[in-house]
């Protein structure tokens, strides 16, 4: 057969007889290349027991299997001569028995265990099952989720701020910047080795440039001479005859003034002595430009002490910010440090392991001198070929136990006739989990380290690069390597190398302004909605530019390259990518659903967030409980009713103890009365989705509801009838068992875009930090020209 250099490449690295590290670009075959690996190991007749495939997530272990399954099956049910084509493709050697290859598909699904193409979690998960007592574990424990972890740390806070832990709390929230506290928690959990020992002051003040023993009383002794605030005084005066700017800036020195000179009076000099963060010097001092330059006359003698006193806050901002960092540093400390053992003590009385407690554990089981070299013996049984995916992303803890596994392969052929391998791939550009512990340099280590130990017993790494993009053309293609050239390339291990498979497919790049954040508006008025953006916001205006330009280029029948010959542009041939899910993405749809444009809507709805479903949710809780006042008026302010706010007062004030529903039954309008008691009346006898759809059809809430918060609504309305739906299957239906249902956790749904369905499409991609913009991508056309 004659191969191309990309099926060449692929078919190199996917050698069932080479130890392979493996780079490989978006879209260059990665998925099929670790598949044709897998099925070569098979047809080489190593037992499928013996193949451990770890991959990141669970999505693509299950891609992986079902790839594996689907070949595997082909090759079954193949004529001869398709079947031996097939294989020379993958570049197996013409002898290999067809009727072996024909049963690998039942010899997979046979294999006792099933084929171990798992996430490392999963398989640290079964070690730790298979050696429970060997890792120190109770036979019985079970693995957390998300909301269990969360009620745990929360639980375990209260219980430090109700005991010996509380001079930790303290210390924290004394230093702490306002943030999500459980982020902060989940942090801590997740980098226990970071907080071993006690708090390393001396390696703390190195690392921020302050000498041993630097306290607050040093840096104020070197700013504050003694005559400061008695020359502040004397400016005052000037400041306060000047410009306007001058006056703002004479009332901020008079209340620094006023107190003692602290590091928050030092802060605050900042604020006004040096420049912005924005500025070509950023934090220099305002020597020349400050006050304006008729005060400067006016102070005359003056400008010298002040010029002296700007240039010493300027010298002592390091010294302040680095003395603010390290007492935000002791005190994270000594909170993790009374914080991490209340919660491992609690972890392990209801025996549960978080998925960094996997890791950890099953790394010291493989490391444990007392049992690990048993443990690796019963595990040779098991494994000969290791393959890792998206290598990049592995975090040290998790190289950790993949080195351990390995290790005995360096020792070169084994007591069986099949010589052991490893397969790694990954790429360096594409690594995005750094926050959940990924490091590019441990990846490079590992490299080298495996590189040098196979050497060591006369072995060869095959070091192999997979550049072939078959996924983006070559316009696309040279835009990325553009962007990545040196100096741009720190990080990525030199600058990428793509190269097109298709390299006369059209493609073209189209680089927009920049629209620009506006400057700070006008304070709102206090009833103005908080979560809806003003029409200049720069998100509103990017997604109107966006629907606009697509709207154009529709109504314009812009021709679209096809193999049957050019035809119209359709909403299905456009895809919009965004970094995540924020107000861009959804400021995106509203604006394409306003220019009548086919869009699907989120592919992930958080039923929670959405405005309509709690309008609703107030309205079934009422109709669960008349008595709760609260979700009775929720629901008459919300669209469904659409009662204003002195509406609402005029009903609610004055009436002492009684309940809002007696009130409303006594003065409510009779509109209002006929829907709440038409719905009352149905309570009892409807399912959950049949309120909901009585509200929304014969009341014609729907309607209210779309008219009010935009046409982007239905998806958030149609997901939670969805749910109705979803919960009469699993449960007894009754409202307050729904409700219950809907509490229980946040509920997401996720689903299928219709690419086929000729709609619009919108998803999130992650991209380099900062990238707010979203990317369009549109076909290539000659007379078109985005604006």
């Amino acid at each position: 057969m004659q191969f191309d250099d990309a099926t060449l490449a692929q078919n190199r690295a996917s050698s069932p007889v080479d130890s392979t590290w493996l780079s490989a670009n978006a879209g260059s075959g990665k998925t099929k290349v670790l598949t044709d690996r897998v099925a070569r190991l098979l047809l080489r007749g190593v037992e499928p027991q013996r193949i451990l495939c770890l991959t990141y997530t669970k999505a693509a272990a299950s891609e992986m299997q079902n790839r594996l399954f689907g070949l595997l099956g082909k090759w079954a049910m193949l004529p001869e001569g398709e079947l031996r084509a097939a294989l020379g493709r993958i570049d197996e050697e013409p002898g290999v028995n067809l009727a072996d290859a024909r049963r690998l598909f039942a010899r997979a699904i046979e294999a006792p265990g099933g084929l171990k193409i798992q996430t490392i979690h999963s398989f640290c998960a079964a070690l730790l099952r298979r050696f429970p007592l060997e890792a120190g574990l109770s036979p019985a424990f079970t693995e957390m989720d998300d909301r269990s972890a969360h009620a745990l740390r929360a639980d375990v806070l209260d219980a430090l701020a109700e005991g010996a832990g509380r001079a930790a709390l303290d210390g924290l929230a004394a230093v702490f910047t306002g943030a999500e506290l459980d982020d902060l928690l989940r942090e801590i959990c997740s980098n226990p080795r970071s907080f071993d020992g006690e708090v390393p002051q001396e390696a703390l003040c190195a690392a921020l440039g302050l000498p041993s023993g630097y306290e607050s009383e040093s840096l104020l002794a070197e700013v504050f001479l003694g005559s400061e605030f008695a020359l502040i005084d004397q400016i005052i005066p000037h400041l306060a005859a000047g410009l306007k700017t001058d006056v703002k800036n004479a009332e901020t020195l008079r209340q620094i003034a006023q107190g003692a000179p602290d590091l928050r009076a030092l802060e605050a000099l900042e604020g006004m002595f040096l420049t912005g963060s924005g500025a070509k010097e950023p934090f220099t001092a305002k020597i020349g430009s400050f006050p304006t330059k008729a005060t400067q006359k006016a102070l005359g003698a003056l400008i010298d002490p002040l010029n002296q006193l700007m240039a010493r806050v300027e010298s002592a901002r390091p010294r302040r910010l680095g003395l603010v960092a390290y007492r935000r540093a002791v005190a994270l400390h000594r909170f993790a440090r009374a914080f991490l053992p209340a919660y491992t003590q609690a972890k392990a009385a209801r025996a549960w392991l978080d998925f960094d407690d996997l890791i950890a554990r099953a790394g010291q089981l493989l490391t444990d001198p007392s049992v690990a070299q048993w443990v690796l013996f019963k595990l040779d049984g098991g494994v000969d070929h290791i393959l890792v995916d998206e290598a990049q992303d592995t975090s040290p803890g998790q190289w950790h136990v993949v080195e351990q596994l390995a290790q005995e392969f360096t020792a070169g052929i084994g007591a069986r006739d099949a010589s052991r391998t490893l397969f790694v791939v990954g790429d360096k550009k594409q690594s995005i989990y750094s926050f959940q512990g990924a490091d590019l340099a441990v990846f490079d280590q590992m490299q080298a380290q495996f590189r040098e130990r196979l050497a060591h017993v006369d072995l060869r790494l095959n070091e192999a690069l997979l550049a072939h993009s078959f996924r983006s053309s070559d316009a696309v293609l040279r835009t990325v390597d553009a962007t990545f050239r040196p100096p741009r390339d720190t990080g990525l291990g030199g600058a990428p190398e793509h190269i097109a498979f298709n390299a006369s497919q059209p493609g073209r790049v189209d680089l927009w302004p920049v629209v620009e954040r506006p400057e700070a508006p006008d304070k709102p008025d206090w009833f103005d909605p908080v979560d809806v953006l003003p029409e200049e916001h720069h998100h509103r205006r990017l997604a109107r530019k966006i629907a606009a330009e697509l709207r154009a280029m529709i109504d314009a029948r812009v021709a679209l390259p096809h193999k049957d010959g050019a035809r119209p542009i359709t909403e299905g041939d456009v895809l919009i990518l965004v970094r995540r899910r924020n107000a861009l993405f959804h400021e995106i749809i509203a604006a394409c659903k306003a220019e009548g444009l086919e869009i699907a809507g989120a592919d992930r709805l958080r039923l929670g967030g959405e405005m309509a479903v709690r309008d609703l949710t107030a309205f079934l809780a009422f109709l669960a409980t008349p008595e709760d006042d609260l979700s009775l008026a929720a629901c008459l302010r919300a669209p469904l009713f659409g009662w204003s706010e002195d509406a609402l007062f005029r009903l609610a004030q004055g009436r002492g103890r009684a309940h809002l529903w007696a009130r409303l039954r006594e003065l409510g309008d009779a509109t209002t009365l006929d829907v709440l008691n038409d719905m009352r009346r149905q309570t009892d006898f409807l399912r959950p989705y049949d309120l909901i759809e009585r509200m929304l059809t014969r009341h014609e809430g729907r309607r209210r509801l779309i008219d009010r918060l935009g046409s982007e609504a239905e998806d958030g309305i149609d997901a939670f009838l969805a749910q109705a739906l979803a919960y009469e299957r699993l449960e007894t239906p009754s409202l307050t068992g729904f409700l219950a249902w809907l509490d229980h956790g946040d509920v997401q749904i996720k689903r299928e875009l219709d690419a086929a369905g000729g709609r619009l499409r919108v998803m999130t991609v992650h991209g380099a930090k900062g990238l707010e913009a979203p990317v369009v991508i549109l076909p290539d056309t000659a007379d078109h020209t985005p604006a």
